[in-house]
């Protein structure tokens, strides 16, 4: 019997494996609205570390805890901008056959997602107010775009 129980065991791993994904996280988990949400969160957090960083600024030997803080801060959460565009909509929701069944579509979305990449890499270098503004409208524009249900 135990010889048995390994020769089976012996031949399952040689057997193929037929695994098929479409995505890169199990259904169900993730939906747009709840990604965009999330971005949203991680715009506001932009925004007020950008102000936080300004203020703190003006004294800067004083506040060099706090301002270390905000500025890796701001930069985690503009990273985690980027990462959801690149990881969630560039490789999972931005599908090839829309390329070809509505060109002007996916040509507008794909745009969209590299200039919220571009914008939220520019707000990580810096906390001038033209790059947050920026991004608050190209998120804005990219919700509506993606099709979600929210505002």
């Amino acid at each position: 019997m135990k010889k048995s129980i390994l020769v089976l065991c012996a031949f399952s791993f040689l057997a193929p494996a037929t695994i098929s994904a479409h995505c890169q996280v199990p259904c169900g988990i993730y939906n747009d609205d709840n990604v965009i949400e999330s971005m949203h969160t991680d715009f506001e957090t932009i925004e007020k570390a950008s102000k936080q960083i300004i203020e703190l600024s003006k004294n800067p030997s004083k506040n060099a805890h706090q301002l270390t803080r905000w500025i890796t801060n701001k930069e985690s959460h503009a990273q985690a901008i980027q990462d959801k565009i690149l990881n969630y909509f560039l490789a999972q929701r931005l599908k090839l056959a829309e390329a070809e069944s509505n060109k002007g579509t996916y040509i507008t979305k794909l745009q969209l997602c590299h200039q919220i990449i571009v914008t939220a890499m520019k707000c990580k270098q810096s906390t001038d107010a033209t790059n947050v503004a920026k991004l608050h409208d190209l998120m804005h524009d990219f919700e509506k775009h993606f099709g979600t249900k929210k505002k």
